[in-house]
């Protein structure tokens, strides 16, 4: 899988922009703020259709102009696609192949890209909402049907909030609050086994390479933190632990008015060798489990779909010390098609630069160096 081309018309800061990448390696270089990132933005929208950066979706506009376009070329399976994403006032068009996707889970899975970006250093001790995207996002692009489930759980469950904070005030709804308890669980029993299959593969993946990278000094465990059994039992009885859940939490839900239970609150926990690294972990031992964590999401896309998708690296190399930088470059070479911004070359590693395109970026403007 590699993207061919990359045309942006009115984005962010990019008047226009039209790029052939060949290579297998694409570096970004310039100063801060003249759009480096906007490159790699724009790639992973075209992938998943949404923004990593901002759910403002007029933000991503040009100043001034009333609407942006962007366009892909790219192959996979031997075919060469064609993927476009319109950005305007009346909202947002996915297209693939010249034929506009009605829902995003149509439009999802053609291209596949994994970003590795500063912040993402931070998804082992940072909030559970964070780890919880990062799942999102990676089961999306190899289960694109997760993508329905999900928006479903989630219009469900804004519903099922604004049931309990009107009750609190007012009597009655109990016979809609029914309803609602149906249709999240249905949805959220979906996620939750989705979660929890990908979770498990990922562990497999993640426990050989933080392994590969410490030499085999650390073991890697997750433990999906949720409130449904993770032993193997039929959905059936999933769904009856899901009511059993609501029920016992109901006085409470009405008097806070919010959904107390379900994946909307599930995390995950890392452990190495034992010791709980989220909490008791070294920033070293944070960053290696991170990007071990990245690294097995690539292996786990090769795995469910036969392509490695695009790598986007947005300043993270300067990130890493010298050890985990190699090993991040050793395991993609000649495997996946990577895209880097950095400020300096100079923070990357020579073996990297050897086959690169290297483009300078200033003001909105790229130029091949």
């Amino acid at each position: 899988m590699r993207v061919n081309s990359l045309q942006l018309t009115d984005f962010r800061n990019y008047e226009s922009f039209c790029g052939a990448f060949p290579e297998q390696v694409v570096i970004f270089r310039g100063a801060n703020a003249q759009g480096k990132t906007n490159v790699l933005e724009a790639l992973y929208l075209l992938a998943l259709g949404k923004s990593h950066r901002t759910h403002r979706e007029r933000e991503l506009i040009r100043w001034q102009t009333p609407f942006s376009i962007l366009k892909a070329e790219m192959a996979r399976d031997g075919r060469t696609h064609r993927l476009e994403v319109v950005l305007s006032g009346k909202g947002k068009k996915v297209k693939r192949n010249g034929v506009e996707q009605r829902r995003l889970s149509d439009y999802i899975g053609t291209l596949n890209a994994v970003m590795f970006a500063p912040e993402d250093l931070a998804i082992v001790k940072g909030s559970p909402g964070m780890r919880r995207r990062f799942l999102d996002v990676a089961i999306s692009q190899v289960k694109p049907a997760y993508v329905h489930h999900l928006s479903r759980y989630n219009q469900i469950l804004a519903q099922r909030n604004n049931l309990l904070k009107n009750l609190r005030r007012t009597s009655g709804g109990e016979v809609l609050l029914e309803v609602l308890n149906e249709q999240l669980v249905a949805s959220g029993v979906e996620v939750f086994l989705k979660r929890r299959h990908f979770i498990r593969k990922l562990e497999t993946w993640a426990q050989t390479i933080q392994s590969q990278i410490t030499n085999e000094q650390e073991t890697l465990a997750l433990t999906y933190r949720t409130f449904l059994a993770e032993d193997e039992i039929e959905p059936t009885e999933l769904a009856d632990m899901y009511h059993e859940q609501l029920k016992k939490r109901r006085a409470s839900e009405r008097e806070r008015g919010l959904t107390l239970v379900g994946p909307h609150r599930d995390d995950v926990a890392f452990a190495v060798n034992g010791i709980d690294v989220q909490t008791f972990g070294s920033q070293g031992q944070q960053r290696t489990t991170a990007l071990s964590l990245k690294l097995a999401e690539i292996e786990l896309i090769f795995e469910e779909i036969g392509e490695y998708p695009i790598l986007l690296l947005d300043d993270v190399l300067s990130e890493l010390d010298e050890s985990r930088q190699t090993h991040l470059l050793q395991t993609i070479r000649q495997k996946v098609q990577t895209f880097v911004t950095t400020t300096s070359t100079a923070d990357i590693h020579v073996g990297a630069l050897k086959q690169a395109a290297i483009y300078d970026v200033e003001s909105g403007k790229v130029r091949k160096a």
